[in-house]
Formats: C-alpha cells, sequence, structure tokens
C-alpha cells in the first residue's frame, strides 16, 4: 500500500467510522481492520482508498455487534449504517475541519487528564509508536499503553458517542492540541535528522497540523509561533547532516538552508510577536529559533538574547528540555568571554553540575541531550579524553543514524 494514500486516507476513515460506529475506539479498530484487508490486496485493485476502508469497516462493525447478539437491539442502527453512503451520510459537527484536526480536538477531550488525552492523540491521530509516546512524556511504556487504554474508555463513559466538538470547545482544547503537535515536531526532529522515507517523517506531519491550526485560529499567536517552529526547524534541517554524520552547530553551513520556509517561518515569527504582549511558550520557542536562524554563524549568535528567552520560557515551560538548551546557552556564553572559559570556571562548573543532575534524573530523552552537552562542554575546554569517554557512552543510547556517527567521530 502506498504509504502517502495510507497517511491521508486514515484520519478521514476514522472519523467516518467513529460516526458510525459512535465510538473513536470502535472506529480506530474498525479502520485498522479495514486498512489490513486493503494490504492484502493486489496494488491497483482499489480505486479510492478510503470509500473502501469506510465502506469494509462498516461490515467490519455490523459484524462485530451480529457476533455480540444484540442485532435485534440495534437493528434501526444496523440497517441505517448499510444504507447510508458517504455522499449521503448527515452533516457532522465541525465537517469543515481538517479530519486530523478534528480528531486531535476529539482526542484532547477536558473530561481526560493532561496526560491521557496527549497520548490518546499521539497515538490514535499522530500515529507515533508507544515506544516514541513513552520516551517524548519520559515514561515508561507499560505506562504510556495503560494511560492510552484508560483514555479510551474515560472517552467513552464520558462522551457516549463520537462528536466533534464546536468552536468554543476547540478554543478550549486548543493549548492541549498544540502540545501534541508540538511533541509530534520533537519526536520527528529528535529521531529523524535526514529521514530516509519522506512520508514517513512526523516533523513534516506536525507542520501540516500546524498550517491547519492556523488556518482554523488565524490571530491565535501560540498557533503561529508553533507554525513557525515546524517552518523553521525544517528550513534549518538540510545543513545538520553532512555525508551521514549529524554537524554541531559551529560546522553547519547556512546556505544550505531552505531559503522559503525560512522567509515563511520568519514572518511567522514577526506575526506571532506582534499579537501578544505576553507571550506564551510557543511564540518564546519561535523567537528562539527565529534568533538562531537569523545568525550568520555560531559565533555570531546573540547568545545573551537567547539566554533572556529561555529565562522567559523556563517561567511558563519550566521543562527538562527547556533546561538542557538554556544551559547549553549558558555554556555558550561563558565559553564567549575568554575562549576557553577559564575565566569562569566557576560559572562552568555550575553549568556541568546541573547537566549531570538532568542525566542523572531527568527523562531519558533530556539525560541524552544534556549528556551531550557535556561532552560538548569537555571538548571545548580542552579536556580531549573525558569528551571522547562521553560521546563514546553516547554511542549506545543515540539511534542509529548520524548523531551516532557524530559521536563515533569524536569517541576517539
Amino acid at each position: 500500500m502506498d504509504p502517502d494514500a495510507f497517511r491521508i486516507a486514515w484520519p478521514q476513515v476514522v472519523r467516518a467510522l467513529a460516526v458510525v460506529t459512535r465510538s473513536l475506539d470502535r472506529g480506530e479498530e474498525c479502520a485498522a481492520e479495514a486498512f489490513a484487508r486493503a494490504a492484502s490486496r493486489p496494488d491497483g485493485s482499489i480505486d479510492d482508498l478510503t470509500a473502501w476502508c469506510v465502506h469494509v469497516g462498516r461490515r467490519v462493525w455490523l459484524d462485530g455487534v451480529r457476533h455480540e447478539a444484540v442485532l435485534a437491539r440495534l437493528m434501526p442502527d444496523v440497517a441505517r449504517a448499510e444504507t447510508t453512503t458517504m455522499d449521503d451520510a448527515p452533516a457532522r459537527p465541525g465537517d469543515a475541519l481538517d479530519d486530523r484536526l478534528a480528531l486531535l480536538f476529539v482526542a484532547c477531550d477536558d473530561a481526560l487528564a493532561p496526560g491521557a488525552q496527549l497520548v490518546l492523540a499521539m497515538r490514535v491521530v499522530c500515529g507515533l509508536s508507544i515506544r516514541q509516546i513513552a520516551s517524548h512524556l519520559g515514561i515508561a511504556e507499560a505506562t504510556a499503553a495503560a494511560r492510552l487504554t484508560r483514555a479510551k474508555s474515560g472517552l467513552a463513559r464520558a462522551r457516549g458517542e463520537f462528536a466533534v466538538p464546536g468552536p468554543a470547545e476547540r478554543e478550549t482544547r486548543l493549548p492541549t492540541v498544540l502540545a501534541c503537535v508540538a511533541g509530534l515536531f520533537s519526536v520527528g526532529q529528535r529521531e529523524a535528522l535526514q529521514p530516509a522515507d519522506a512520508t514517513e517523517d512526523p516533523a513534516r506531519d506536525a507542520l501540516v497540523l500546524a498550517e491547519a491550526l492556523v488556518a482554523e485560529f488565524p490571530g491565535d499567536p501560540e498557533a503561529l509561533g508553533l507554525r513557525a517552529v515546524c517552518r523553521l526547524g525544517l528550513a534549518r534541517r538540510p545543513a545538520r547532516v553532512r555525508g551521514g554524520v549529524a554537524l554541531p552547530l559551529d560546522e553547519v553551513d547556512r546556505t544550505g538552508w531552505d531559503a522559503r520556509l525560512l522567509r515563511a517561518g520568519l514572518g511567522d515569527v514577526a506575526a506571532a510577536v506582534a499579537l501578544t504582549d505576553r507571550p506564551g511558550r510557543f511564540v518564546l520557542e519561535a523567537a528562539i529559533s527565529g534568533a538562531h536562524s537569523t545568525s550568520p554563524d555560531a559565533d555570531g549568535t546573540d547568545w545573551d538574547r537567547l539566554a533572556q528567552l529561555y529565562d522567559a520560557l523556563l517561567a511558563v515551560w519550566p521543562s527538562p528540555a527547556t533546561r538542557v538548551a538554556r544551559l547549553v546557552v549558558l555554556g555558550r556564553l561563558c565559553l564567549a568571554d575568554t575562549g576557553t572559559g577559564a575565566a569562569d570556571a566557576a560559572g562552568l562548573t555550575e553549568i556541568e553540575r546541573e547537566l549531570e543532575e538532568l542525566v542523572a534524573d531527568g527523562p531519558p530523552y533530556a539525560a541524552r541531550d544534556a549528556s551531550l552537552a557535556l561532552a560538548d562542554l569537555a571538548r571545548r575546554t580542552g579536556r580531549a579524553d573525558e569528551a571522547a569517554a562521553r560521546y563514546r557512552e553516547l554511542i549506545d543510547v543515540v539511534p542509529e543514524g548520524p548523531l551516532r556517527e557524530f559521536c563515533r567521530r569524536h569517541a576517539g
């Protein structure tokens, strides 16, 4: 099955079957069975993948109803489901909404705990694996799986029938939806510096969802900020790898950046900043990304400004990822004073102490990034043996790909 066709059809099929079955959980199960059957058919034998899978998914649901021996009680619903086609289906709340976005707003129901909302949305809508979700949230895989199960049953108990929330409810759920899309982007950027398959790129998927969010909320600074973060991150990605090896900031060839995405992202930064005098997480992240994107090189980066922005971000979003990034910036400032950091040994010692705490107690992604930061500081301050030892330890931690090759290159 063409992966691109699957990615386009999946949210449409899930949404349609959730309406038919009146349950997001059942809709997803029936959709999965329908796509599995579609994958077993010869290529070219299905003209319209979405319509075919919706039809098959309906049949799967009806078979289940019959097997549960409740056909008599549900006969009116069964009759309607068998005769209703996609063309004459009744209008659904939120029909104008992008299908994946509609499912995100369903999954981010405020009747669920915040952690459950994110797990449900990132698994059912974004298609991330339990491993990826657990890693992003800094929890055990078993915990993520349990949250997913509870979220599906909790949503069914709280809302009963499947329904896309109206405009007022979508406004309330927007912060959680933004966080979910940001998580999808982070997973993509962290795991795939150079995706082998453009159709399997969570970061690109996040940009598509961010664009849909801005279309739905054009005056929301946080939505614009998130789109800026996605655009600028993807604009700079082509220059992050050379010869299969990840590059440190100082070695990036900025002429390789995507100029179109860069202009669009910087335009979003300006628009988002202009819309608010109390910037939230994504406006601040956009400003940070914009500062990196407009610097001529690493030495020309305004590290003082970045430190101020990270202090502000830490106040509104005190995550381990923010702490690590802020410490990296502070380390740059310490080293910029003398070129070796010797004049601010106390400052570097405190930075390294905080990074060591994150290595010991932070979630896996933050521990990894803190370890990379410690190795970088050791390398820049002439502690070659320590740096090599840290990079050797990281070889077994980072996933196979450009970042692991970078660690191998510097492990000595």
